[in-house]
């Protein structure tokens, strides 16, 4: 069953170009499923003190069909979808009137708080009725083509403003990050992001970030924490609107 919340977006959220920030579409989509919890009683904060459990992402996938403006009045909506072992899949969709301007899929893990051991979907039902699979056009899984060259663009510390309550840095947040490192972001929009979640990166590390250029406006990302890969990450850029796009 789906899970409904309206809002409306906030000035805040947009960015330079006044469309909203793929960071705050993602947390607005990331607090319709924490009210679903809320509402049926079961607060994430109560899972994690009382339940000693608490969900981690690990891969998530956007598309952004038209973009959201401030004071836009909008619908998200929010369900989950029949899991297997480890993993509880989640879709998402968001609506401006009855046009569909994103949608998302994401993959998700139950972890004990206590000893960091993943819980199976079987021990654990989260008691809401199943929705379908959502399909996005941006891949779940994706893979930078061989021929593609990482180089490092710079380097990101994890401060104080990044972090949940498991001190590590928010799924969020990532977005901001590696919007930051794109080559020319004033001339182009997100329309599409793929991000990987391998490794987290904790309150005073400080990852590098490397970057590949593909075709077509589409950019790959990884962020290493000295050699080990934290994270994997696709963005589709398209134009900004009235602008010509020079990457």
């Amino acid at each position: 069953m789906k899970h409904i919340e309206h809002y409306t977006v906030r000035w805040h959220d947009t960015d330079a170009g006044r469309e909203m920030r793929p960071s705050a579409l993602l947390a607005l989509m990331q607090e319709t499923s924490n009210l679903q919890f809320y509402r049926a009683g079961r607060p994430l904060d109560d899972l994690r003190d009382r339940e000693g459990v608490g969900f981690i992402l690990s891969r998530i996938a956007v598309d952004i069909l038209q973009p959201l403006h401030a004071y836009d009045e909008i619908r998200v909506e929010t369900f989950t979808c029949e899991g297997h072992g480890l993993s509880y899949p989640r879709g998402f969709e968001v609506y401006r009137g009855e046009e569909l301007m994103a949608r998302c899929h994401s993959m998700w893990a139950l972890m004990r708080i206590a000893d960091r051991t993943l819980v199976r979907v079987e021990d654990a039902p989260l008691g809401f009725e199943n929705e379908p699979i959502l399909t996005t056009e941006t891949p779940l899984r994706h893979r930078a083509p061989r021929e593609l060259a990482f180089r490092t663009v710079g380097e990101r510390p994890i401060v104080w403003s990044d972090l949940d309550y498991n001190m590590h840095m928010n799924n969020t947040k990532y977005p901001d990050m590696v919007c930051d490192f794109l080559p020319e972001p004033d001339q182009t929009r997100v329309v599409g992001m793929s991000f990987s979640y391998l490794r987290e990166a904790h309150f005073g590390d400080t990852v590098r970030v490397e970057r590949a250029d593909g075709a077509d406006g589409v950019f790959y990302f990884r962020t290493y924490k000295e050699d080990t890969l934290c994270l994997e990450a696709m963005l589709k850029t398209a134009p900004r609107a009235g602008k010509e796009c020079q990457c």
